[in-house]
């Protein structure tokens, strides 16, 4: 019969938080978009900002109507990137794109009014401008519109919202991976699948979600949703524990303390359990399972943690 850890691990990171990672309204214009393979785009991609910023401008010189070099203007004055930060200058380009139909500055546009960023605070505007965005087909826009939705708590808004998440999954955007996984792990908004949700994890994961990383190796660990595999869900949080996750941290220390998925080390364990608990992650049943560790043992379990919390 299949050993199994105290329920604590087995738990899922989705309590009342469950998109707590994903509340805050996130960038809709934080990369610009493959389709414009141009110096000036390109620029940006390297983080050479100011050559980017000379690129856009000649761009407009040659054609005033250029709105995606009025988007990256505008992302440039926002973001405080090769120039002085200014959101009010950002949101005058970004008006100047949107008004030229830029799906991206209208996304954008909408952020800042939700946040007062620029402009006057205006949360019915910036809806407004998310939903036209969306409606363009601007993946951002839409799980930020999904987002305020799903805080409405109302269900058919939940409904709307797991549409949106989709759009917004199905076009690579790891947050809404998660979140449309989270969805349909707890049955918000959509059907119930914990199979469904274990592939968007996945996604996620893939992606590049931290948050992703740790539900999926939860599942794996317990198999929901995907056959058992505690040496792969071991692998999992040890990569988004070297990420800086807490959790992760938390679950790896219990794996080494039980021996599940990776050998038993108790060194190992403590290591984990210290970085963790420096992030506030604190637990009574890895202080109780290390309890009997050498103070040899607990020395270098701290050298280990204190080099690990300087590289995660």
């Amino acid at each position: 019969m299949k050993r199994r850890l105290p329920a604590v691990i087995l738990a899922a990171t989705l309590g009342s938080s469950a998109l707590a990672q994903a509340t805050a309204l996130r960038p809709t214009v934080d990369a610009p978009p493959a389709s414009v393979p141009d110096l000036a785009y390109g620029a940006y991609q390297r983080g050479l900002y100011i050559q980017a910023l000379r690129e856009a401008t000649a761009r407009l010189e040659k054609d005033p109507n250029d709105a995606p070099a009025m988007t990256l203007l505008g992302e440039l004055y926002n973001q405080g990137l090769g120039v002085r930060q200014d959101p009010e200058k950002a949101a005058e380009w970004y008006r100047l794109a949107a008004q030229r139909g830029d799906s991206r500055a209208l996304s954008a546009l909408g952020l800042m009014a939700f946040d007062g960023r620029g402009m006057a605070k205006d949360p019915a505007q910036g809806r407004a401008w998310l939903e036209a965005a969306a409606a363009a087909g601007e993946p951002r826009a839409a799980f930020n519109l999904a987002l305020i939705l799903l805080a409405t708590g109302a269900d058919a808004d939940a409904e709307k919202a797991a549409t949106l998440f989709e759009r917004a999954a199905t076009a690579e955007i790891a947050d809404a991976q998660h979140a449309l996984g989270v969805l349909y792990l707890r049955g918000r908004g959509v059907r119930r699948d914990v199979t469904e949700a274990a592939r968007w994890f996945r996604k996620a994961a893939d992606n590049g979600s931290v948050a992703g990383e740790v539900e999926y190796a939860i599942l794996l660990f317990n198999g929901d949703g995907v056959p058992t595999n505690e040496a792969l869900a071991a692998r999992y949080f040890r990569h988004a524990a070297w990420r800086g996750n807490a959790v992760a941290q938390n679950r790896l220390a219990r794996l080494y303390a039980a021996g599940r998925g990776v050998p038993k080390n108790l060194v190992e364990a403590a290591a984990w359990h210290l970085v963790a608990a420096r992030q506030g992650l604190t637990d009574a049943w890895l202080d109780q399972s290390l309890r009997g560790l050498s103070a040899d043992d607990w020395a270098k379990a701290e050298k280990l943690a204190a080099e690990r919390a300087e590289r995660t």
